[in-house]
Parts: structure tokens; sequence; C-alpha cells
């Protein structure tokens, strides 16, 4: 795993978060195909970017595209 796979990991979880809902982990892993290990970098690699926010539903937790307000 380098710099590189895990950015391309990461556009492919933005790109699949970017139908606006919030997705579990497991979901987010199925349609990705990415393994735990990748899923998880790119998660990392997202949520330090500040480009996803987490939540929970139902008692699980939830992932979902974040956005930066700026004005």
């Amino acid at each position: 795993m380098d710099r590189i796979s895990i950015c391309r990991s990461a556009h492919l979880v933005l790109k699949t978060l970017g139908n606006n809902r919030e997705w579990s982990y497991q979901e987010l892993k199925r349609v990705t195909g990415l393994a735990d290990r990748d899923l998880n970098a790119a998660i990392g690699w997202l949520a330090h970017e500040g480009s996803i926010c987490f939540g929970r539903h139902c008692g699980e937790n939830r992932v979902s595209l974040g956005f930066n307000m700026y004005i």
C-alpha cells in the first residue's frame, strides 16, 4: 500500500458517496469492492481532508459525503 493506491481508493469511495446518502461500512465495502485495509485507509484519508461525515442510524455507524461551507 502506498500513497497513490490510498488516493485511488479514496476517490472510489468519494465517487460512491456522491449520491448524497449515508452508507454503512459493509455497504461501502460491497459496492466499492475494496478490502478492509484499503477501505479503512480511504476513509481515514477522506476524514483527514474533511470530505466525509460520520453518524449513526439504527445503531449502525454511517458515512456520508461531507461538505465545507465558506461564507
